[in-house]
Formats: C-alpha cells, sequence, structure tokens
C-alpha cells in the first residue's frame, strides 16, 4: 500500500513537473503592422516555439503610441513588433523599453539598430513614402501625374488629393517630418498650406489614401509603397510615384517593454524578429528590409525602392514630434475624417 501511495505521489509530481515544462506564455504584442500579415508571423513564430502564444492588440501608429504612453505607469504589453522607430525612440525617452541585443543584431542594416548598447529598439523593414496615382479616373478629366511633392499644390489638383493624419498615422508623421528635414521648415510648412488647398480628406489609416485611389474614390493617394503594389497587383488602375525630391521613410521595429513578467519569452520573440527568416517574410511586401542582401524584388515595385529614400534622422523626428504634431493640427485638421 505505502509502495502504492509513493507511485502515485512521484507520478503526480512528475506530471505537474512535465505540466510546468510545457506551460504557455502569453505574450501580449502590440503592434502597427497590416493585419493581413500577422496570421502568418503568429504561425512561423508559434510552430519554433510552442510554448510562447501571441496576442496580438493592433492599431494604427499613432493611437497604438498614444495607447503605449498612456500605459506608461501599468504597463499592459510585453512586446512592441512593428512599431515606428520614431514612436519607439518616443518610448526609449520615457524609461519604457527594456534594451536588449537579439541574436543576429550584428547582421543588420545599422540605419535599423538604435544607437544604444544595447540596443532599446531593432529594426524589420522599412515603409516608403509614394503617391498612388489613378490612371483612368485622371484620363478622364485630363490631370496630369504629379512628378514631385511640389506638384501636388499645383491649383489643378485641387480635391483630388487625400494623405494620412500624422497624428493618427505614422505614414503620415514620415511624410510631414521628412518635408521638414528636405524643405527646411519655414518652406515646408508653405508648402504643407499649399497642400492643404488641395486636399479633400486627412485620413487616420496610412494605407488607406493608396487603397481609396485604386478604387477610384480618389486620384491622388499620399501613402506607402506596399499597398501600392497590392493594389496594383490586384488590378486597380494606378501609377506608384517616387516624387524626385525623395521619399521619407520608417523603420518598422520592435522593443521589450521594461518589466515584463515573460522577458525570456519576450527576447525569443524579438530574436525572431531580426532572423533572416522573418526578413524574407517581410520581404513579401517591403522591398527594404533590415537584414541586408536577402530582398528580392517586390511584384510592381522598382527594385531601387532604396535609393528613393530621404536621409532621415529618427533622433529628430522623435524629438521634433510633438511639436510638429501640435502645429500641424492647428493648421490642417478641419479636413481630417471623424474618428470611428
Amino acid at each position: 500500500m505505502k509502495s502504492t501511495v509513493i507511485s502515485i505521489v512521484a507520478g503526480l509530481a512528475a506530471t505537474l513537473a512535465a505540466s510546468a515544462a510545457f506551460a504557455e506564455t502569453n505574450l501580449t504584442v502590440y503592434t502597427a503592422v497590416e493585419a493581413v500579415d500577422l496570421d502568418r508571423y503568429k504561425e512561423t513564430f508559434e510552430k519554433a516555439n510552442p510554448d510562447i502564444k501571441i496576442n496580438w492588440v493592433r492599431d494604427s501608429t499613432g493611437v497604438m503610441t498614444a495607447k503605449l504612453l498612456a500605459e506608461k505607469d501599468n504597463p499592459q504589453a510585453d512586446v512592441v513588433w512593428g512599431l515606428a522607430a520614431t514612436s519607439l525612440l518616443l518610448l526609449k525617452g520615457e524609461g519604457m523599453l527594456e534594451p536588449y541585443a537579439p541574436a543576429g543584431v550584428e547582421k543588420l542594416d545599422p540605419r535599423f539598430v538604435d544607437t544604444s548598447t544595447p540596443p532599446s529598439w531593432t529594426g524589420m523593414d522599412a515603409y516608403v513614402a509614394a503617391v498612388c496615382f489613378n490612371t483612368v479616373e485622371a484620363e478622364k478629366i485630363g490631370l496630369p501625374a504629379p512628378k514631385s511633392w511640389k506638384d501636388l499644390t499645383k491649383p489643378e489638383y485641387k480635391g483630388h488629393v487625400v494623405m494620412p493624419n500624422p497624428n493618427s498615422s505614422g505614414t503620415g508623421f514620415l511624410d510631414v517630418s521628412a518635408w521638414i528635414q528636405m524643405f527646411g521648415e519655414e518652406e515646408a510648412w508653405k508648402f504643407m498650406d499649399g497642400l492643404h488647398e488641395n486636399i479633400s480628406a486627412y485620413t487616420h489609416s496610412g494605407s488607406k489614401p493608396c487603397k481609396m485611389a485604386g478604387a477610384g474614390e480618389t486620384i491622388v493617394g499620399v501613402s506607402f509603397e506596399f499597398p501600392g503594389a497590392k493594389a496594383k497587383s490586384a488590378g486597380a488602375p494606378i501609377e506608384i510615384i517616387f516624387p524626385e525630391e525623395g521619399s521619407g521613410w520608417e523603420a518598422e521595429a520592435t522593443a521589450i517593454i521594461a518589466g515584463t513578467a515573460n522577458l525570456e519569452a519576450a527576447q525569443k520573440l524579438v530574436d525572431f524578429s531580426v532572423s533572416k527568416e522573418a526578413n524574407e517574410m517581410y520581404n513579401q511586401g517591403y522591398a527594404v528590409l533590415a537584414y541586408p542582401g536577402i530582398a528580392k524584388p517586390v511584384e510592381n515595385l522598382p527594385a531601387n525602392v532604396a535609393d528613393h529614400m530621404i536621409k532621415n534622422d529618427f533622433e529628430w523626428a522623435a524629438n521634433n514630434r510633438k511639436n510638429i504634431l501640435t502645429e500641424w493640427a492647428k493648421r490642417y485638421d478641419s479636413k481630417s475624417e471623424p474618428k470611428t
């Protein structure tokens, strides 16, 4: 009887130990990545790490950045995956990020790695500003394709331009910050005053202007290259234009939230985010990757997308973000779409 009891107890202990060994860790991961891509990232990571489950919380860049800052004293996320590097620099400045050098970080393009040692964030890919131009609708009214950003201030474009609101969209912010870096502050605001005269609406999504152009709801959608390539592949009559002055760009990046109770699992996810395998997955939509030498051309995008990218000062953009957004809202928010 005694030996039977001992055997039962030993068996229960072994079962509990096995259960503990295979207990799932649930990671709450905040993201601004296009929703269509999230399932395949989750599936690939969880297949290699069956003891870790990703729970996505997704919204646009501006909304997600505001949410994270609001939760500073009571963080709800373990990891931020695919948020603008300038947003992560804001969080870094607030002491909200856990520095970590993921395995293989030395293989990345230095432009995609935080300058601190160890880095507080690491990049994944870049989204690059582009204009989506509906050729069919333009032909109906004899509207020429723009070659430059400043072309969009010409009278013939009045009412035919849609762009993202930089307070809610990372794409909108990269546009505004790039214009200031390219043109200088005084000339950039003068340019945006002229552009505002031709804007029909500011959207709260960075991809929406391009989708609208693809659907014929506007002729000119100021967006980024990925939704343009996707819409064109689906048959939309659009031309994807990289303006001659150069294109602003933003790195999608990943970071660990300081104080997470799931640090080891979070580190594994960040390791995966910089891996060659993950970068090959990013390449399904993004032409510019953090991991050099593996990007293949994306359908309907030129092979030299990276050549259009301006020299972007992320630190400057992050440090000036609040003032830029306040000034922008004061001048132009009257044409923003209602928030849903």
